[in-house]
């Protein structure tokens, strides 16, 4: 069977995508173009020195669009519509093969987003046979634009394998004594909404009497405003393949964005078996939390982070497992494998 061949026209690729595209290599060929990696978010991507990546900034246009052609890609992912190089590649193969639009937008009726519908059946309509999204939120955007009937999901996958291993290795340790830390994991930028999170938590700690503490990890602009105070522990970025410690010493994930398209992070640390305290922007919540393990909050509510907080922190360690549980099972609903199935799929209905 002859193998599928794969281009991915990519903005900031990090290890969980990877983690898919090299679960994708055991059927297909990839070839990833991508932008450079965010300062904000360094992840060490020298695990997968085998897969054929190039960096956008060290081609130019016309080198990069022979590379692509050059492979012969049976199918073409581009993200978005904003880099104008990856738009004129993928009209190049428009009517030769699927050509696949990312986006991880929600739909949420703006005047911009209303004449983006009106324009794309005279534009994206004619270079794009399909959308790809992560979940419901994205896929009404996509529907808008005129993809009802091409509409892939699941395009965001967290590297199960990697924390599926990390719950085996602390879960159990967690069922003889269930940490009282909340768990930040993202960049420090203000639309994260983490000046609310840590002021919510010191009114929790000044209103309270209770143990819990707030374990944050990331780095960005914000940094150097980062809010010292009791129970607040800041420890900079970390890869994920050493987050380990961190998790094994916390026990409720916490993301009060302002501003979150999807949150992969949500996955992870769902599989990881935590309880989810998650703003209402956050677009994976639908997928991987609801009323029984977690709490959602308005963005940007620094009264209703607080009353999450004290919520939670009047659970027993008994309910507290019982909510990670079931994180764990709804994180590892979606995987690779369902991942690559997703996109091959594409190709099987041609």
């Amino acid at each position: 069977m002859t193998r599928a061949k794969v281009v991915f026209l990519y903005t900031e690729i990090a290890g969980y995508f990877l983690s898919c595209v090299k679960e994708l290599t055991i059927s297909a060929d990839v070839l990833i173009v991508r932008w450079p990696v965010n300062s904000e978010a360094p992840f060490d991507l020298s695990g997968y020195s085998g897969l054929q990546i190039v960096d956008r900034t060290k081609v130019d246009e016309t080198l990069l669009q022979q590379k692509v052609k050059d492979f012969h890609p049976d199918i073409l992912i581009c993200s978005g519509w904003i880099d104008k190089g990856y738009l004129k590649i993928s009209k190049s193969f428009q009517k030769k093969i699927p050509v696949v639009l990312s986006l991880d937008n929600h739909w949420k009726g703006t005047l911009k987003q209303r004449i983006a519908s009106l324009i794309s059946p005279f534009y994206l309509k004619r270079i794009f046979t399909h959308a790809w999204v992560p979940g419901e939120l994205q896929a009404q955007f996509a529907r808008h634009l005129g993809f009802g009937n091409n509409l892939l999901k699941n395009f965001y996958c967290a590297d199960t394998g990697l924390f599926e291993q990390i719950y085996k290795n602390t879960f159990k340790q967690k069922e003889l004594k269930f940490p009282h830390r909340f768990l930040y994991v993202a960049r420090y930028v203000e639309h994260k909404g983490i000046f609310e999170m840590w002021n919510a938590f010191l009114k929790f700690k000044n209103e309270t009497s209770s143990d819990w503490e707030l374990w944050c990890i990331g780095t960005g602009s914000e940094w150097e405003n980062k809010i010292i105070g009791e129970g607040i522990t800041h420890f900079g970025f970390v890869q994920p393949k050493d987050l380990e410690k961190y998790i094994s010493d916390t026990g409720v994930y916490i993301l009060p964005s302002k501003f979150e398209p999807w949150g992969v992070s949500v996955q992870e640390f769902a599989i990881c078996g935590f309880p989810l305290l998650l703003s209402s922007e956050v677009g994976s919540s639908d997928k991987f939390m609801d009323e029984r393990n977690g709490i959602k909050f308005n963005a940007g509510a620094e009264s209703e982070i607080l009353n999450a907080m004290k919520v939670i922190a009047a659970k027993s360690d008994r309910q507290l497992l019982e909510m990670g549980k079931f994180s764990h099972e709804k994180g590892t609903a979606l995987n690779q494998k369902i991942w690559c199935e997703t996109i091959l799929s594409v190709l099987k209905k041609k």
